[in-house]
């Protein structure tokens, strides 16, 4: 018996030995952990709260969770979005039940914490069935998700639920994590260099951190401690956060569109190739490219939008890695181009104008006539040709009658389009003199 219990605890995962007991164990999370800060200040009031832990793996969702039953003295109820549905529910909230209606004054019942792991997993119908026993007490939900909240959770389940924001664990944290790890199993056989890597690599995952230590102890000797280098060869790389369908798709995709306005090529560079590293199709990021040489840059710099297509096409030639070079040369040339914005707007009004007033005939001057009924009816009548006219404009109206005429694009005095408002200024004038 004594040696199932020793082969179980050399069998358990170093993270899972040395998962913290107790709230003072856990490292990072300030700001919920303080004095004032929402768990001490909750579990001070004896009364749980509902909550949803927002974050990144490995930052200490599970274990969080945990502590925060065992400080109310609640029943730990735990299940995966992953693994289980409705029936799945609905047992552990029979059990709560039983326990709430089985309470007396000499035994009076406990609470039931039911931790759901990945909760942003269930549909909506499995998140709605939370929600009488999270309203009535039978339960006190707590999810984990990696997802935005706002985004993979109902309205209604948030409204009952307190969202609490879990980082990243700092450099700092990930240090003390490792020391615990060396109280535990010895100091660990690495150089300072490499030490400073292995944290740097965990990219502020303690539990990915735990999992690294111990591929260390399990293969490195202790007499000769590994180097970098070393260390590079004995752990693969990890490739950077990211989900392609999830925040971090759309967190580095606005990081990279903001640093292009921004002017920043550099870190354009950066973010775009943080996208490639994390494997996002680069035939999406040539496309947005595309999008961002038409919004945010325009008519300032008009070959903007002819050197993102021949990116694109460059790519589409080329394809991985070489192509990788072209996507970054638009970036580049996006980052540093003259910003205007001037197009996208006036874009914005005009389909908000064309939409309300979408019923509106176009001005019988400005109509082809190609039937005679078309004619009679003065399709066509008094329309000038601008090309027969002194200036090769008329200055005639092509808005619908009794259109008031809207002033749609204003260029700004940069780049290219300080050239459109002398071209603007040029007709606006003429045409105020052929229609006195």
């Amino acid at each position: 018996m004594q040696a199932n219990k020793q082969m179980t605890n050399h069998m358990t995962p170093l993270a899972d030995k040395l998962r913290p007991q107790k709230l003072d164990e856990v490292f990072g999370h300030e700001h919920l952990l303080k004095e004032g800060g929402f768990l001490r200040q909750t579990i001070s009031s004896g009364r749980p709260a509902s909550i949803i832990f927002w974050g990144p793996p490995g930052t200490g969702k599970t274990t969080l969770a945990r502590l925060y039953a065992a400080a109310f003295g609640a029943k730990f109820e735990q299940i995966s979005a992953v693994f289980s549905g409705i029936a799945d529910i609905k047992k552990v909230v029979t059990s709560a039940k039983d326990r709430k209606d089985n309470s007396t004054d000499l035994m009076p019942s406990i609470p039931t914490v039911l931790f759901v792991d990945e909760i942003h997993r269930f549909n909506k119908t499995q998140q709605d069935a939370f929600l009488p026993f999270v309203e009535d007490g039978t339960i006190v939900l707590v999810g984990a998700t990696t997802e935005n909240p706002s985004f993979s959770l109902n309205n209604a389940l948030l409204s009952r639920c307190q969202v609490l924001t879990l980082k990243m664990l700092d450099e700092a944290s990930l240090e003390n994590i490792l020391k615990r790890a060396e109280a535990e199993q010895g100091p660990i056989p690495l150089t300072d260099d490499a030490r400073k890597a292995l944290i740097h690599n965990a990219q502020g995952d303690g539990r990915y951190l735990l999992t690294m230590a111990e591929s260390i102890y399990n293969s490195a000797n202790p007499k000769s401690p590994l180097n970098a280098e070393q260390l590079a060869d004995l752990l693969q790389k990890r490739m950077a956060h990211y989900d392609k369908s999830g925040d971090g798709h759309y967190n580095l995709i606005s990081a990279l569109h903001k640093s292009i306005r921004g002017s920043d090529p550099d870190a354009a560079l950066y973010w775009l190739c943080r996208m490639l590293e994390g494997g996002e199709d680069p035939l999406y990021l040539a496309r947005r490219l595309v999008r961002m040489a038409s919004e945010d840059i325009g008519l300032a710099d008009p070959d903007a939008l002819g050197k993102a297509q021949q990116g694109l096409a460059a790519f589409q030639t080329l394809g991985t890695p070489e192509g990788e070079l072209a996507l970054a040369e638009v970036a580049v040339y996006l980052a540093l181009a003259p910003k205007s914005n001037s197009l996208y707007m006036a874009f914005k009004q005009a389909k908000r104008m064309a939409a309300q007033q979408g019923h509106m005939s176009p001005p019988k001057h400005i109509l082809n006539a190609p039937t005679k009924l078309m004619a009679a009816e003065g399709y066509g009548d008094g329309y000038a040709y601008d090309h027969d006219t002194p200036h090769g404009f008329s200055g005639q109206d092509y808005f619908p009658d009794g259109v008031n005429r809207p002033s749609f694009y204003k260029p700004v005095e940069r780049g290219f389009e300080r050239e459109m408002i002398k071209r603007m200024s040029y007709f606006n004038t003429l045409r105020q003199k052929l229609n006195k």
